[in-house]
């Protein structure tokens, strides 16, 4: 499959970058597909138009995780890079500087579990199911699971379904927060959509400051949080023209036009 695209990309209107993995069947994780979407991810980035990425797999898998045929032709010796490589790369997408949506289709398991555990918001459909199996083949989730699943869902539930890899239905997710919303099969990447286009209508630097907030604040104590919102709120909103646009808008009784500046 060398040359191939694996990870595609598309610019919806109004800011809504989508992401689609392409590696069938299962949208496994190879090397060449972490390649691609590290190369997707710099350049949406770059981009001043971009407000909200949504993140979805081809087919009937959103991912079904690391390339595990590729992984038992490479050498152990190659595995702390590959794993070093992947951590890194799902870290970026967390922190990536706006809003993303994860639209799950089918299977999101082990690392596909983590790629949309690293996304900010979770949409899947009534017929997906989330699992953590990498026990069960003698590994650990080492893409970023074991330190998001615990803060989303909490320490006890991230345990029982690590230690056990059993499988969660689209219901139970939703039921313990593991994902945002639940609709009907087929449906999820209109509405990750549609959650996309309504924060990309959002005034852009007082979301990305509100979303650092929220990440940093989590990896800290209460006081320090506050200083990150302080230097948002100083830094990155009272200087923006979009605050004068915002509140212009709503004296005016119109829609705000947020330029992202």
């Amino acid at each position: 499959m060398a040359g191939a695209e694996l990870v595609g990309t598309k610019s919806d209107e109004g800011g809504v970058e989508l992401v689609v993995l392409r590696h069938p069947p299962v949208n496994a994780l190879s090397t060449a597909v972490l390649d691609q979407l590290e190369a997707r991810l710099s350049a949406l980035a770059a981009a001043p138009s971009t407000r909200c990425l949504v993140l979805t797999g081809d087919g009937q898998y959103f991912c079904a995780g690391a390339d595990v045929k590729e992984m038992a032709t490479m050498g152990l010796e190659k595995a702390p890079a590959v794993q070093a490589r992947g951590q890194a790369l799902f870290q970026r997408l967390a922190e990536f500087r706006c809003p993303t949506v994860a639209a799950v289709n089918g299977l999101a398991v082990g690392g596909g579990l983590e790629l949309a555990l690293a996304c900010d918001l979770r949409v899947a459909s009534d017929s997906a199911k989330f699992g953590a199996p990498e026990v069960g083949l003698g590994l650990l989730p080492a893409y970023g699971g074991t330190q998001r699943l615990p803060r989303l869902v909490g320490p006890a539930k991230a345990k029982e379904l690590i230690f056990t890899g059993a499988l969660v239905a689209a219901a139970e997710a939703h039921r313990i927060g593991l994902v945002n919303r639940v609709v009907p099969s087929g449906h999820e990447l209109r509405a990750a959509r549609d959650l996309a286009h309504t924060i990309a209508e959002k005034a852009p630097l007082a979301v990305a400051a509100s979303k650092r907030a929220i990440q940093e604040g989590l990896e800290s104590t209460v006081r320090d949080g506050l200083a990150v919102e302080t230097r948002g709120f100083v830094e990155a909103v009272l200087p923006s023209s979009d605050l004068g646009e915002g509140i212009a808008a709503f004296v005016e009784h119109r829609p705000p036009k947020f330029r992202g500046a």
